[in-house]
C-alpha cells in the first residue's frame, strides 16, 4: 500500500508542474498608442462645385492599436483593433478659403499567421472598417459642410520582421488595407442637408461602393526599438481615399510621421492574477 501511495505522489509531482506550465502560457496583448503629424490634401466638389482645386495643409492623428493571438486554429489567428482620430486644417492655393476636417475610424481585423522564417511572419486576412467625419469650408454660406460616413470590408495583410543589429533588437512591420465592398453616405450634387434631414429627401443617399466608385488604401510602415525601459514605435502612415458618387468627387490624402509607445501585457484576474506567466505568446513579436 505504501508503495502505491509513493507512486501516486511521484506521478502527481511530475505531471502537475507540466500542467501548470501549460496553463501559464498566456496570449499577451500588444498595444501601441501613436501620435502622427503630417500633410493633408482635401478635395470635395460638393463644397466647391466650380473649383477643381485641392486644399493642402497639416493635420494631427492619434492612433491606438491592439493585437492579440486567439485560440482559433491552434493559436494562428490574431485579432487586431485600430482606433484612430485625426483633425486637419487646409487652405486653397490662393489662401482665400480654408477647410477644417475631422475623422474618427475603427478597424477590426482577423489574420492568419504564416511563420515563413523564425524572424519573419506574414499575416493575411480581412477587416471591417467604419469611418465618420466631416469637411467644413469656412467660405461657404450655403452647404458649408460635407459629412463622411462609410462601412467597408477590407483586404488586410501585414509582414513583421524581427532582427538585431549587434545586440540591439528591432521589429519592422508593413501593413496594407484595401476596401473592396461596403456602403457609404453621400448627398446628391447641389442637394442640401436641409432637404435630407428636414424634408426627408433621402432617396439615393446610401450607396453601395466598390472599386467602380471608390478606391482607398492605407500603407503603414513602423519600426519598434527599445529605449531604456520602454519600447518606441516610429513610422509612416499613408492614407489615400477617393470616391465618385452622386456626381460628387471627394478625396482625402494624408502622409503622417508616427511616434509613440508600445507595451506588451497579459490581462487576467482572480486566482490567475496571483500566478506568474512562464511564457507570453505575442501576436506581434
Amino acid at each position: 500500500m505504501r508503495n502505491y501511495v509513493l507512486l501516486i505522489l511521484f506521478f502527481l509531482g511530475t505531471t502537475l508542474p507540466l500542467l501548470a506550465q501549460t496553463e501559464d502560457i498566456y496570449h499577451s496583448v500588444n498595444e501601441g498608442t501613436i501620435i502622427g503629424v503630417g500633410g493633408y490634401n482635401l478635395k470635395d466638389t460638393y463644397l466647391s462645385p466650380g473649383e477643381d482645386m485641392k486644399y493642402g495643409g497639416w493635420g494631427l492623428r492619434v492612433l491606438n492599436e491592439r493585437m492579440k493571438l486567439l485560440k482559433l486554429a491552434d493559436g494562428q489567428i490574431s485579432r487586431q483593433q485600430i482606433f484612430s482620430v485625426d483633425v486637419a486644417t487646409t487652405s486653397n492655393p490662393a489662401s482665400t478659403a480654408n477647410n477644417l476636417a475631422g475623422f474618427v475610424d475603427y478597424t477590426l481585423a482577423y489574420h492568419y499567421r504564416f511563420q515563413i522564417l523564425p524572424e519573419l511572419k506574414i499575416l493575411t486576412g480581412a477587416s471591417a472598417h467604419g469611418m465618420l467625419g466631416f469637411i467644413y469650408n469656412t467660405r461657404n454660406g450655403n452647404n458649408p459642410a460635407s459629412a463622411k460616413m462609410d462601412i467597408d470590408l477590407n483586404i488586410s495583410a501585414l509582414a513583421i520582421y524581427s532582427f538585431k543589429i549587434k545586440d540591439y533588437p528591432l521589429t519592422v512591420r508593413y501593413q496594407m488595407e484595401i476596401p473592396f465592398s461596403g456602403v457609404l453616405f453621400s448627398p446628391h450634387k447641389l442637394q442640401s442637408y436641409y432637404e435630407i434631414f428636414s424634408q426627408g429627401n433621402t432617396s439615393g443617399i446610401i450607396k453601395y461602393n466598390s472599386f467602380h466608385n471608390k478606391f482607398a488604401i492605407k500603407n503603414y510602415l513602423t519600426v519598434d526599438f527599445p529605449v531604456a525601459n520602454y519600447t518606441v514605435r516610429a513610422g509612416y502612415l499613408g492614407s489615400y481615399y477617393y470616391t465618385d458618387v452622386n456626381e460628387i468627387q471627394s478625396h482625402i490624402i494624408s502622409n503622417s510621421f508616427m511616434l509613440g509607445i508600445v507595451k506588451e501585457f497579459v490581462s487576467f484576474g482572480g486566482k490567475r492574477a496571483q500566478r506568474n506567466a512562464n511564457k507570453l505568446n505575442s501576436a506581434y513579436y
